[in-house]
């Protein structure tokens, strides 16, 4: 795909995750355990990322992720390729989860090795297992930094 309809494609989903968040009023926050959870479910995943670990960041992913990739050296090829700023962040800090029923969107403020920041989205699935699963990532330039 080309870095034009990444970049479109990015930002609408970004805007139908928003909107979705909006339009759920009933959607509540995570407390205690729950949240770390989920984000010890996607700082596995980062740190597997960096360490060129295939098979950890692939693991984290849902079922249905796994399926469609195909095996973890193409999951891992395909963040490198297209998410920079996932695969090696120069720093990160989660803000608050959102729960609906059996799925919580985790936003991450990601710093690149060329100070640029990001907002990631995460969607997590829980599990059948009651475990977390990565669903969904995407990505926008942070252009609203307060600096």
């Amino acid at each position: 795909m080309s870095p034009l309809f990444m970049r479109i494609f990015t930002l609408v989903g970004i805007a139908l995750a928003a909107a979705s968040m909006q339009s759920k009023a009933r959607a509540e926050s995570l407390t205690g355990p729950a949240v770390q959870q989920v984000q010890a479910v996607v700082v596995a995943q980062l740190k597997a990322f960096s360490e060129e670990d295939a098979d950890a960041a692939f693991a984290a992913a849902t079922p249905a992720i796994r399926q469609s990739v195909g095996d973890p050296s193409r999951f891992l090829a395909m963040v490198r390729g297209n998410y920079p700023m996932v695969h090696h962040p120069a720093g990160y800090a989660f803000l608050a989860p959102q729960i609906e029923k059996d799925q919580v969107l985790q936003a991450v403020a990601l710093r690149d090795e060329d100070d640029k920041t990001w907002i990631a989205l995460f969607t997590l699935e829980r599990q059948p297992d009651d475990s977390w699963r990565i669903g969904a990532c995407i990505v926008a330039e942070n252009d609203w930094r307060s600096t």
